[in-house]
C-alpha cells in the first residue's frame, strides 16, 4: 500500500506541476475531497460526492458521476478523494462535464490518480480506497452542483 502511495503521489505532483504552469492571471484554487464507490465490465460506471473550496472563500456540495467504456473490470470504493482543480477563475466553471482516460490494475487496498479536462480547466485527481479492477477506459467525468432536498 506504501508503494501505491508514493507513486500515486509523484503522478500527482508531476501533473499539479503542468497543471499550474499553464495558469492564467486571475486564477483562483480550488480543492473538492470527495468519495465514489462503482463497478465495471467493460462499461464502467461511479457515483460519489464531495465539497469543492476555493481560495476566495466559495464553496459547494457536489455530485458526481463517472461513466465509460473500454476493457475493464471490476469494483472500487475511494474514500478521501482529493481533487486539485486548475484553471478556473469562479467556482461556477468547476461543473460540467470532463473527458477522461484511465488505465488501472490492482486488488485490495488501491491507489488511484487521475486527471480530467473541459476545455482549460483541470482536476487532478487522487484516492485511496478498496476494491478490484483490471483494465483500461474512456468516458465522462461529471461535476453537478449538489441539489438541497425538498422537505415534507
Amino acid at each position: 500500500m506504501k508503494s501505491n502511495l508514493v507513486v500515486v503521489a509523484a503522478v500527482v505532483t508531476v501533473l499539479g506541476l503542468s497543471l499550474g504552469s499553464s495558469a492564467r492571471a486571475g486564477t483562483i484554487k480550488c480543492r473538492m475531497r470527495y468519495s465514489m464507490n462503482g463497478w465495471s465490465v467493460f462499461y464502467a460506471s461511479a457515483t460519489g460526492e464531495g465539497t469543492v473550496t476555493c481560495d476566495n472563500g466559495q464553496t459547494a456540495a457536489v455530485t458526481l458521476r463517472a461513466t465509460g467504456g473500454g476493457l475493464t473490470a471490476g469494483k472500487v470504493n475511494i474514500v478521501d478523494g482529493i481533487g486539485n482543480i486548475s484553471g478556473v477563475t469562479d467556482i461556477d466553471q468547476v461543473f460540467g462535464k470532463y473527458a477522461s482516460a484511465e488505465a488501472n490494475a490492482g486488488a485490495g487496498d488501491a491507489a488511484a490518480a487521475q486527471v480530467v479536462t473541459k476545455g482549460p480547466v483541470s482536476i487532478a485527481l487522487s484516492g485511496t480506497g478498496q476494491g478490484m479492477n483490471l483494465g483500461w477506459s474512456f468516458g465522462a467525468f461529471v461535476v453537478e452542483r449538489a441539489h438541497k432536498k425538498k422537505s415534507k
